[in-house]
């Protein structure tokens, strides 16, 4: 009898167990809908496949024909290799002597020259074109480097020097005037803060800011303290879209530690809000704006282009709507809603991501060009957001600090770069800047057109990528010919051209001559010859390559050196 009451007992603790795992599985299987379907959507996913993948390099003649192209083609493309290998002998030895020798104990530089290109191809590349990578000067729209050359800059210091760096030398020299008296004293700030920090409430429209050293550190501080306030440990981030290097948000291909409390969800998904509006674990939704230009995509590279399937566009409606949706749900859920402007802060319009897109965001990280040509980041939130402690728990604190926060002459290159911004005629530039951008991209787009050039750009207002319209296997090697031609970019291609507002219409139209010119030699070359092959057939080329590729080391015969 005590048995059967025991077991009458313990009923409802069954039903209640069989109903939270179904409970559990049913918000599983709603989370697993919401990641976007590839392999950047499925961060641990690409990080087993990453590591799958073996080493393999084509062999000279191999190098030629990855895609089958007839012997005539293969022919004109060892031909216009050889040219263009030759030229860069001869106008770059000093460039690229430095550049060996600094190589040799600077690992950036080992790993950026490595990733230019598909792996497949990089070793007789890196032999053959490397232009080198050191610059003594810059001026106006360009550079120089240590031969003499000089380039349009369409790197843009990676958005630093968003207004020229001409504008920049004057930050750095009149912020070191203005800060010498008191010069590397850290800790105790420079007067000149208290107006960065008015500039920098009234441009984000939120209470209160603190200053990081990188843009890494203002996004981990955002996340640190949206985590302490909410009381949640989950982070959403969007598929493609970066936000710094430290672990919990670039999950998966490249990072060495697991995030486990990142989910990484599909960007402008109906599937994703409804995660959002359902869980209670999520403490902050991470946007990088820039995903604008190519939503659940990660930042283009030519490292990765093994086809030409990749795609871009700016939907400015679209996106501005995906956004108020967002923040609707975010709002409703008591989730942070983090906008990561290090990129394109300052460069959209002059109150940022927030003003292009008409949406408030509860935190806003800053960097790159704020910083008036030094390192910074800065966060800026809600002040209940902020605090970095409890008034109820007085040992329950949130620390955060930085021996180098506020450096007197980083602050002081803010304030100069604050002092440019607000000008009338700094204003100025940013009237019909995104209808002024988009018509030179239009423009340029419909002289490739014109010529029957299979390449086209798209454009996120100064901050572009290029596309490619017919498959090929070869799309990379248009850095090289841009370099020919007197662009340079950085060092992941095509896939990013930066802009500075200093671009007029004689300065533009020049870099679209030698853009088109690039694409004309690059054509003559015999790089783009249409074999017949889909761009999925192309894929399953390499797939077959990598299959091989295992295989011969499987059975200890070293790395496949022919397609």
């Amino acid at each position: 009898m005590d048995a059967h009451w025991s077991t009458l007992a313990l009923a409802p603790l069954g039903a209640a167990a069989a109903a939270g795992m179904v409970w559990k599985a049913r918000e599983r299987l709603q989370l697993s809908r919401a990641k976007h379907r590839s392999l950047a959507g499925h961060a641990r996913m690409a990080r087993r496949v990453a590591g799958l993948i073996p080493f393999y390099e084509y062999d000279p003649a191999a190098f030629f024909r990855a895609d089958g192209a007839p012997e005539a083609v293969a022919a004109r493309r060892e031909a216009g290799f050889a040219r263009l290998a030759a030229l860069y002998r001869e106008r770059f030895p000093e460039t690229r002597r430095v550049t060996a020798e600094m190589r040799e104990g600077l690992s950036d530089l080992q790993f950026t020259g490595l990733y230019r290109v598909p792996f497949q191809f990089a070793r007789m590349v890196r032999d053959q074109l490397s232009a080198g990578s050191a610059l003594q000067a810059s001026a106006g729209v360009t550079v120089t480097d240590l031969d003499g050359n000089v380039f349009y800059d369409l790197a843009g210091s990676y958005g630093v020097t968003l207004f020229g760096p001409d504008v920049y030398k004057g930050f750095l020299e009149r912020a070191a005037a203005r800060v010498r008296d008191l010069g590397p004293v850290l800790g105790a700030p420079h007067p000149v803060v208290a107006g960065n920090v008015a500039r920098l409430r009234a441009v984000s429209g939120l209470d209160e800011v603190s200053f990081h050293m990188s843009g890494t550190e203002a996004v981990m501080q955002a996340v640190r303290l949206a985590r302490y306030h909410t009381r949640r440990r989950r982070v959403v981030r969007f598929c493609g879209a970066y936000h710094g290097w430290w672990g919990d948000v670039q999950p998966g291909i490249g990072n060495p530690v697991p995030a486990r409390d990142t989910f990484t969800l599909a960007e402008m998904s109906r599937r994703t809000l409804r995660v959002l509006g359902s869980r209670r674990d999520i403490a902050c939704v991470l946007v990088n704006p820039l995903q604008a230009l190519h939503p659940n995509a990660a930042a283009p590279a030519d490292s990765a282009l093994v086809d030409s399937g990749r795609a871009a566009g700016l939907d400015r409606a679209a996106y501005a709507a995906w956004l108020a949706e967002l923040r609707e749900v975010c709002t409703a859920r008591g989730i942070v809603l983090i906008f990561d402007e290090v990129f394109v802060g300052f460069r959209l319009a002059p109150g940022g991501a927030q003003e292009y897109f008409g949406v408030r965001a509860d935190m806003v990280t800053y960097g790159k060009t704020v910083g008036g040509g030094l390192p910074v980041g800065v966060l800026c939130g809600r002040a209940d957001l902020m605090r970095r402690y409890r008034d109820d728990r007085p040992v329950d604190v949130c620390f955060a600090r930085g021996t180098f926060n506020a450096h007197p002459l980083v602050m002081g290159t803010m304030a100069e770069f604050f002092a440019y911004f607000d000008a009338p005629e700094t204003r100025a530039l940013y009237e019909g800047l995104d209808a002024r951008w988009t018509a030179r991209a239009e423009a340029l787009n419909r002289r490739l057109a014109a010529e029957g050039l299979p390449v086209r750009v798209a454009a996120l207002s100064t901050i572009w990528t290029v596309l490619y319209t017919s498959p090929s296997r070869y799309n990379w090697m248009l850095q090289y010919y841009l370099r020919a031609e007197g662009l340079a970019l950085s060092w992941i291609g095509t896939g990013r051209l930066i802009f500075s507002l200093a671009y007029g219409e004689a300065e533009f139209a020049a870099v679209a001559d030698r853009f088109v010119a690039a694409a004309r030699a690059m054509q003559a070359d015999g790089w783009w010859h249409e074999t017949g092959a889909t761009n999925r057939q192309l894929r399953r080329g390499v797939l077959r390559e990598v299959a091989a590729a295992r295989k011969a080391a499987w059975f200890g015969r070293g790395s496949v050196r022919e397609a």
